[in-house]
């Protein structure tokens, strides 16, 4: 499912490491990350965004990172079987 809704999100940032999503608000619910299960970078126009599959152990989520404002974007989500 196609979302595109704001989320908060805590993330690590470690030296030397990729920055790493922990959990993210999503309409006040909190989504522990279990597992980040695919990450890229691509850019919309010369916006650069940073894209992680995260899953919370229920379902699939596209999180987007936006380098340039330092937005978090819950793009979509796929319910587990």
């Amino acid at each position: 499912m196609r979302i595109r809704e704001p989320v908060r999100v805590a993330v690590i940032f470690e030296p030397g490491k990729a920055l790493r999503p922990v959990w993210f608000d999503c309409k006040h619910q909190k989504h522990v990350v279990r597992e980040t299960t695919y990450r890229w970078r691509d850019y919309v126009g010369e916006k650069p965004l940073l894209h992680f599959t995260v899953t919370d152990g229920e379902a699939l989520f596209e999180l987007v990172y936006n380098l340039l404002d330092g937005t978090w974007t819950l793009v979509s989500q796929q319910a587990g079987s």
